[in-house]
């Protein structure tokens, strides 16, 4: 099941989503444990199992919103190319056309081609697009995957912090692990994503964890 999780998210979503999700979900669950300290010391082991279940129905929701929130993305990201299409169509100059191009792309291109390479370029994207029918902004089934893995990222992201809680009796105690937990999770995903975006990520690792230990402290010398 692991592997299938893993495989669907590595298919339908790109590493810099991935993250997002589960950086998303481990900020979720950590905010929504770090207020209950007082319902754990006050209600002991019963408060403990109603924040383990309020934590994952929270994360279930968030990660369906999460999911259709993709598939919105998507069709909005697709609709706003499709917009560019039907203006370059519909502009009769072609300068005009190819200026509309270029202003879409000249910040991807500007660094990797020539001024000639990328005119050439553009030129045949104003002839392709004036040539060809642009297709309707549907939902596809890669939008339907790409949601489902935003789901599934956002979910399992939580349960992590469940595991205390069933194996450590005092439920105060419980609590903290779960919370060095999920930390951990945060170093570990701020980690990765330093390796991605090519930073340094030791560093990224550490400023993820260090904004969760703040608000780990904060929250309990508050009282949380």
């Amino acid at each position: 099941m692991a592997s299938f999780r893993g495989a669907l998210a590595r298919k339908s979503l790109d590493p810099a989503s991935s993250l997002s999700e589960v950086l998303f979900g481990l900020i979720m669950t950590l905010t929504f444990t770090l207020g209950a300290g007082l319902t754990i010391q006050q209600e002991g082991r019963e408060g403990a199992r109603e924040l383990l279940i309020a934590t994952i129905g929270c994360n279930i929701a968030w990660g369906a919103i999460d999911g259709v929130l993709y598939i919105v993305g998507q069709l909005f990201e697709r609709g706003r190319r499709k917009r560019l299409a039907l203006r370059i169509g519909q502009t009769r100059d072609e300068a005009g056309a190819i200026a509309l191009v270029a202003g879409e792309y000249d910040d991807v291109l500007g660094a990797v081609t020539s001024a000639e390479e990328r005119l050439s370029l553009y030129r045949r994207v104003v002839g392709r697009l004036r040539s060809g029918t642009i297709p309707p902004n549907r939902m596809t089934r890669e939008d339907l995957a790409g949601a489902v893995a935003s789901f599934w990222l956002v979910f399992f992201a939580s349960l992590p912090a469940a595991i205390p809680f069933v194996f450590i009796d005092d439920a105060w105690w419980a609590l903290r692990v779960s919370n060095l937990l999920l930390l951990a999770l945060l170093f570990v995903t701020g980690h990765a994503w330093g390796r991605y975006a090519v930073a340094r990520p030791w560093l990224a690792g550490l400023v993820f964890l260090l904004g969760g230990t703040v608000l780990v402290a904060a929250t309990i010398a508050l009282g949380g």
